[in-house]
């Protein structure tokens, strides 16, 4: 679904630093990939650069047969708002919006009649467990709550590819740990693919694969096979969302 070509990006300088050097990377429809590396490796480079939130020097991003590297500005502008979702470790929520319009911002941004998006939020945030706080601000949630309507917020507008930035970093281990199944879960029911940056090993864990990412380079590449257990940890009896363990091969 999503294919990364021969991906440079350099800062300016003499000599200039390298950002992202040559890399590769394929990622398919529903595939949850993990990408780790210390502060300065690049990672959060390319999570901007597969959103097009920066300009790569050189290669290709190719998302369902449209290269984005291709495309101007105010081409990427769109096809980002249409075809990616994201999930911020700081939320990014409105905080004069109820949830169900914060949720309904990607399809208002799109086109989406205020009903209809206000409609489609409310039934995302049912399935998020939290029917019937369509009304509250932001102020009146907890963490585990504001990324849970971050979630719902990032799959309302049925995108190809979710990017998530550290996602639970806000989190206590438990609640975050849940978010992660939450995040897949929902992905994956949806056919999304998703890219998730994290320095947490146990978050790592859950990914279909990991990449190890060093100056700007993709070091090791390693398949991680899980298995689902019983239930959620926390979040699981309300909302169907499979906690997963890592199998020793």
């Amino acid at each position: 679904m999503l294919t990364v070509r021969g991906l440079c990006k350099r800062f300016p300088g003499e000599p200039p630093r390298v950002l992202i050097a040559d890399l590769d990377l394929d990622i398919a429809a529903a595939e949850f990939i993990a990408v780790m590396g210390e502060s300065g490796a690049g990672k959060s480079t390319l999570l901007n650069l597969i959103a097009g939130l920066e300009r790569a020097d050189s290669g290709s991003i190719v998302l369902d047969g449209a290269e984005l590297t291709a495309m101007t500005d105010e081409q990427r502008s769109i096809h980002r708002r249409r075809h990616f979702g994201f999930v911020f470790q700081a939320f990014h929520l409105l905080p004069y919006f109820d949830l169900a319009d914060n949720v309904a911002l990607p399809l208002l941004l799109n086109g989406s009649t205020h009903e209809d998006a206000r409609h489609r939020a409310e039934a995302l945030l049912q399935r998020v467990a939290l029917a019937g706080r369509s009304r509250a601000k932001p102020r009146e949630l907890s963490g585990g709550e504001m990324q849970r309507v971050a979630i719902a917020r990032a799959l309302v507008h049925r995108p190809q590819m979710i990017l998530a930035d550290e996602p639970t970093g806000n989190l206590d281990a438990d609640t975050g740990a849940a978010i992660i199944d939450l995040l897949f879960d929902r992905a994956s029911s949806a056919g999304a693919g998703l890219l998730v940056i994290t320095h947490d090993p146990a978050i790592a864990a859950r990914a279909g694969r990991l990449l190890r990412m060093v100056a700007g380079r993709v070091t090791e590449r390693r398949q991680v096979c899980v298995r689902p257990r019983r239930r959620g940890r926390l979040l699981g009896p309300t909302l169907g969302v499979r906690e997963r363990e890592p199998v020793q091969v």
